[in-house]
């Protein structure tokens, strides 16, 4: 599938995507991306978040591809879980938090714990990295696992965000190419 074929929904994690962040450059280089917004993005509610997402691919009119960073990534899993006929054609998957042990991840964002253990209904591609301060390399693949999604340690990467010198982000969005091209 060409990008230009999908409406790409861009879901970012607590506090949003700054503009320094490669989502947001994301929804800049492509036309048919958009920034899934939230009503409150420091203190966010999983139903609100996830029922937020699913409204945003319900307004979709071509099929739809989720690109989640950090809580983004457990609001999609959410999300899923409430679709029955959907739109989804794929999602890309990146630094996902462990919610439920890592204890770098703060408070707010341990309310989307338990971790959705269901398999995600659409092809999945997850970025984990192996220094994440917020989720240990083997819980990323265990929830890969979980969620039937292809996973790939792209090494030390830190949290894929703008700390750890992620801005543009060349290299996933060949990974996110890949993906789309397998879709």
């Amino acid at each position: 599938m060409k990008i230009a074929e999908a409406d790409i929904l861009i879901v970012p994690g607590l506090g949003g995507a700054s503009a320094d962040h490669w989502q947001t450059n994301w929804v800049k280089k492509m036309p048919t991306a958009q920034l899934v917004e939230q009503e409150n993005w420091t203190n966010p509610d999983p139903e609100k978040w996830a029922d937020k997402l699913h409204h945003a691919i319900m307004m979709c009119t071509r099929p739809v591809v989720l690109v989640g960073h950090s809580l983004g990534v457990h609001t999609i899993s959410r999300t899923a879980q409430k679709l029955t006929d959907t739109k989804v054609a794929g999602a890309f998957l990146v630094a996902p938090l462990d919610i439920e042990n890592n204890k770098n991840v703060s408070k707010k964002s341990q309310k989307f714990a338990p971790i959705v253990q269901d398999p995600l209904p659409f092809p999945s591609l997850m970025i984990g990295s192996s220094n994440d301060p917020f989720c240990d390399v083997e819980a990323a693949a265990q929830m890969a696992a979980a969620w039937g999604a292809n996973f790939n340690n792209a090494g030390e990467i830190g949290h894929v965000n703008p700390k750890a010198g992620f801005g543009p982000w060349p290299e996933g969005l060949m990974a996110f190419a890949n993906l789309m091209r397998r879709i």
